[in-house]
């Protein structure tokens, strides 16, 4: 998957591509008959997965305006495809059985995203490791702090990127609960389970709606899902993956924006990692553009309305199967998951190779004068009637900062020792 408008997306690879949620949909659908086939409710097993793939992609999408959706298409090519040389052509009708369009859609895009999901947490790990570097390294290298774009009072990079860290980490607590309960959507035409149940009293079950509960606990188990309640109008489950995914974005954006201040020419406290190739500009040979920054700040700039999109689609849900919402949600959801992990791929890279110049942060510090002691001596003036005391180095008026910067290490080595 390219796109000509989004660089760096190749780096999300095949995740979320109409091949791989295709794939995930036969997933679903193989998970599904198996449950019923366990349950005594097919006849036979049969094996779905290879018998669509990439070169179904075109035809599927060209034919999926027809019913609004996908599934329709997918459904008849592996009835059609399914069953063996010389075998009962109704063991194909088993096939989606008790299913609806959006019981696919839904638990095809969760095991999609969980992919994606998996991806950008291995990021962040990757990230925290090297912010706690950078925070050990630079924990007492001195510079301007700087509020509404102004000098304020001495800080320490260390403190400074212990503060990058901390977002990282709340993100990357945020995306473990996602990826702890994604769901299986298993709800039938309009999530009462009706056909199972139906199917469960006919072949003589004495609990038909147990069964039913059952085979929706099945194919959850089977795709490695958390078992809940259908959830067809209820959108949550598709809002807080948007929200965890937007977080991200946004702790990288804050990263990325004090990057591309701090490396302005007339600052130069820090700079991107060289790579051949990469800052160029097509008619001014001396520069060195941060583009790695300049895109992350891209994607955080552009990921909340993709989720805004979410939770609008999510409030219009009607009836018990929505009308529009819901097919709002596919692509936009999509694009929002490969953005993420491209821009977690690029944040990780930007971290690992951030080239910090200690000398030029002391030597703005100094340059900034008297001014960035200003609270400091208002403080002392007004403790001692008027009066001042010794030590106007900025690095003797740097308050808690190393105790903030111990419990932001402590939670980060916590984080890593738990992390998978």
């Amino acid at each position: 998957m390219t796109d000509l408008l989004w660089p760096g997306d190749e780096r999300a690879g095949d995740l979320l591509t109409d091949a791989a949620v295709l794939a995930a949909m036969v997933r679903v659908e193989q998970a599904w008959l198996d449950a019923l086939v366990d349950a005594g409710l097919a006849p036979k097993a049969l094996h779905l997965v290879g018998l669509v793939g990439p070169d179904d992609v075109a035809s599927l999408a060209a034919g999926a305006e027809g019913g609004g959706n996908p599934v329709i298409g997918l459904v008849s090519l592996l009835r059609e495809r399914a069953v063996p040389p010389g075998g009962a052509e109704s063991d194909g009708t088993w096939i989606h059985r008790g299913l609806t369009s959006q019981d696919v859609v839904d638990t095809a895009l969760m095991l999609a995203v969980r992919d994606a999901l998996d991806r950008v947490a291995g990021e962040l790990r990757d990230q925290i490791t090297s912010l706690v570097g950078l925070v050990e390294a630079h924990r007492r290298t001195t510079m301007v702090g700087r509020t509404l774009t102004q000098h304020a009072v001495p800080t320490t990079f260390g403190l400074v990127a212990a503060g990058w860290l901390e977002g990282l980490l709340d993100v990357a607590e945020d995306l473990d609960r996602v990826r702890a309960t994604l769901p299986v959507q298993v709800g039938g035409a309009v999530g009462t389970l009706a056909a199972g149940v139906e199917l469960a009293r006919l072949t003589g079950s004495a609990d038909p709606e147990a069964v039913a509960v059952q085979l929706a606990r099945a194919t959850a188990g089977a795709l490695r899902l958390a078992a809940v309640r259908p959830w067809h109008v209820r959108r949550r489950p598709v809002t807080r993956i948007g929200d965890a995914l937007v977080a991200a974005t946004d702790a990288w954006g804050q990263v990325a924006t004090d990057v591309v201040t701090l490396a302005r020419p007339e600052i130069a406290e820090l700079a991107e990692p060289v790579k051949a190739g990469r800052g160029g500009s097509s008619t001014m040979p001396q520069k060195q553009n941060p583009v790695l920054s300049v895109l992350l700040r891209r994607a955080a700039l552009a990921a909340p309305p993709l989720a805004s999109t979410l939770h609008t689609a999510a409030a219009l849900a009607v009836d018990q199967r929505p009308d529009g919402a819901w097919h709002a949600e596919w692509d936009t959801l999509r694009t929002l998951a490969r953005r993420t992990v491209v821009a977690a791929d690029q944040a990780s890279e930007l971290l690992a190779g951030l080239r910090v110049d200690g000398d030029r942060m002391r030597a703005n510090l100094d340059a900034a004068g008297d001014g960035v002691l200003a609270e400091r001596d208002g403080i002392r003036r007004l403790a001692t009637d008027g009066g001042t005391s010794e030590g106007s180095k900025p690095h003797s008026y740097l308050g808690a900062t190393d105790l903030l910067v111990d419990a932001t290490l402590a939670r980060a080595r916590t984080s890593l020792e738990e992390s998978p």
